[in-house]
């Protein structure tokens, strides 16, 4: 088995890699004057079991270029396999004909990463689960989810809990933490205007004088997140926090949630951190190195990765 990286999230290739005990493979990526991407793997990889780790966050692009060459690179290259390890899917929200002549940008992602070479996918908490049908090869989905619960319970317990879903969409997402958690369900039914706006509108279930935490997959602009922030404690809730998976924060988004209501707000390393988020006061991380580093081992000695969130 070797691990190969990218460029656009060394920090958890390296937790992954140490976790592991096994050292990176030496490859350079890097770019022509043109800013055309060339990958020279500097180690022979023939016959090998070859996982290469990349998200495709900001630059998507570039990311996203990154990491198709590197696949072609190892299919020339003669390795054996190659697993292409997403930690951040971009393209994500893209699933479905969203009005008319839009694309479905999540599945020609899913085209050109199959043709590029990739014979299986390793990704973390998709936008929306029928994404694995998008592939026509093996394609793992991992939560974020034991983490979170971890986390919340080191925290948070024998504290009143109620797990909040900011939208009617992540439901199923946050109706698992509540279980396991053993906590209340609440919903925000919001009326989405126009892309990159959120308007909430009512909130299902009794949040008065208690500690909501709202789950999500992704917080992009962070309006949807803070918004339903504020609806809650004006629903007299007692706190609020927030655990998301992906944390893509673009724009102004740091800025919104260091000046909301959330009293912190959780996100995992399938993003690189830019230094706003390392600095502010409510935003902090959680690995999910040791997560990846154990499914890319029980894929290599063909194991059981669904029994990880039994």
């Amino acid at each position: 088995m070797k691990i190969l990286t990218c460029n656009s999230n060394r920090p958890l290739a390296e937790a992954i890699s140490a976790y592991l005990k096994l050292p990176l493979t030496k490859a350079s990526v890097r770019r022509f004057s043109d800013m055309e991407v060339f990958v020279e793997i500097q180690e022979n990889v023939r016959g090998e079991d070859v996982f290469v780790i990349q998200s495709t966050s900001y630059p998507a692009n570039d990311n996203l270029m990154e990491l198709l060459v590197t696949l072609d690179a190892l299919k020339r290259g003669s390795a054996r396999r190659a697993t292409a390890v997403i930690p951040y899917y971009g393209y994500a929200r893209q699933d479905r004909k969203s009005g008319p002549r839009t694309p479905i940008s999540a599945k020609l992602v899913a085209n050109l990463i199959t043709v590029a070479g990739a014979d299986r996918v390793l990704t973390l908490d998709l936008h929306a689960g029928q994404i694995q049908g998008f592939f026509d090869i093996p394609t793992d989905n991992l939560f974020a989810a034991p983490v979170f619960i971890k986390d919340i319970r080191e925290r948070h317990n024998g504290k009143d809990l109620c797990i909040v879903s900011p939208d009617v969409g992540g439901v199923v997402r946050a109706r698992a933490i509540a279980k396991r958690l053993d906590a209340d369900l609440a919903i925000i039914d919001k009326r989405r205007e126009r892309a990159g706006v959120s308007e909430v509108m009512n909130i299902i279930g009794d949040v008065e004088g208690r500690k909501c935490i709202l789950v999500d997959d992704i917080v992009d602009s962070a309006g949807t997140l803070c918004n339903a922030a504020e609806a809650l404690m004006e629903a007299k809730a007692a706190a609020v926090s927030a655990y998301v998976t992906h944390g893509v924060l673009s724009g102004g988004a740091v800025t919104r949630v260091v000046t909301s209501p959330l009293t912190e707000l959780v996100i995992t390393d399938s993003i690189v951190a830019t230094e706003a988020m390392r600095v502010a006061r409510n935003i902090r991380q959680l690995s999910i190195a040791p997560l990846i580093a154990e499914a890319i081992s029980r894929i290599s000695e063909e194991r059981s990765v669904s029994s990880l969130f039994d």
